[in-house]
């Protein structure tokens, strides 16, 4: 997948930072044991010796393997001394060895001109990051979700609203807990005010915590984006941001339908939801509009596969905004 020339210097700046972190580390451990054991800061200098000797060896000819055998004998003795330092003082082996975050790519973040696995994973992580920057993941939780707004008599509905919340938030809480790449779809639908938001925002910090790829956004931010790269001419970053909507793990579409109704955004909606749906994707889809609003802005196969691909969750209640406001008028 293609990253911007801004992330991946941004990636390229943690791993130089890791590495550094991890030779500082490295530096201050031994100033602190070889004040211990000053025999052991002997033992290493003798230890990078021999390699400049194997090295002289091999160039002044002569019975070069057998003076290389000499050497090997020589580091034997020397690191088994350092051992037993290591040892009496009940420390690891590898103690005296520089730990990197990936042992693989010793944070360089290639192996041999390819990629490591904890780059690939670092460019998600900090493009997700960009890209839910603006969402207030961290104002909403299940913790925080309450019931208590919502009325307990409804006489038109066998259900209440509050029993009907108290499910879907059952519900919505079993869903993150279990979530998986193949979890299902949802579609959050009724009017403003009811928890849609809330509740797919703590859907989206409970995922994000159990090592997920997750981009929560309003659909209008998402399509505005989406222009922007396309029509502005960001080049070499150009669709990077309908590639990370369609392949995240999990994808949270909040407000449908508010976004400014064009060619391009219908299209794009449609593009991002289907390829989805395709390729086994879980999405989360909320709404004000009702179904029949949704099929004049969209085309009539879109809501038709929204519907037979997500499980419907329908809000009731009324605008638990607006209770707020009340409730802080008269305080």
């Amino acid at each position: 997948m293609a990253y911007s020339r801004e992330i991946y210097e941004e990636v390229q700046n943690k791993l130089y930072k890791k590495r550094m972190n991890a030779l500082e580390e490295l530096k201050f451990k031994k100033e602190v044991f070889y004040k211990r054991f000053p025999r052991a800061e002997k033992i290493e200098k003798e230890l990078s010796l021999t390699a400049i000797e194997a090295s002289k060896a091999v160039l002044s000819g002569g019975d070069t393997a057998a003076e290389i055998e000499k050497l090997k004998e020589k580091n034997k003795v020397l690191k088994n001394e350092l051992f037993e330092i290591l040892k009496s003082a009940k420390l690891p082996e590898d103690y005296l060895e520089i730990k990197y975050s990936c042992e693989k790519c010793h944070d360089e973040g290639f192996i041999d001109g390819k990629m490591c696995c904890c780059m690939k994973d670092m460019l998600k992580k900090e493009s997700y990051n960009r890209l839910n920057k603006m969402s207030p993941l961290e104002l909403s939780s299940f913790d925080n979700f309450s019931l208590d707004y919502y009325s307990k008599n409804f006489p038109d509905d066998k259900r209440s609203p509050y029993k009907r919340m108290s499910l879907i938030y059952n519900f919505c809480r079993k869903y993150a807990n279990d979530f998986k790449k193949n979890s299902p779809s949802l579609l959050f639908t009724g009017r403003t005010g009811l928890g849609k938001t809330h509740l797919s925002l703590a859907i989206a910090s409970e995922v994000i915590n159990k090592g997920f790829a997750v981009i929560y956004g309003s659909s209008q931010s998402m399509v505005s984006k989406m222009e922007k790269e396309r029509f502005q001419h960001y080049g070499e970053n150009d669709g990077e941001s309908e590639k990370h909507f369609i392949n995240c793990d999990l994808l949270i579409i909040d407000d449908l339908g508010t976004e400014f109704m064009s060619s391009f955004s219908v299209a794009a909606i449609y593009n991002i939801i289907n390829s989805r749906i395709m390729m086994n994707k879980s999405t989360i889809i909320s709404t004000n509009l009702t179904m029949r609003e949704l099929e004049k802005n969209y085309t009539e196969r879109l809501i038709s596969r929204m519907i037979g691909n997500n499980i419907r969750l329908e809000f009731l209640g009324e605008d638990i905004r607006q209770k707020k406001l009340k409730e802080l008028v008269n305080k």
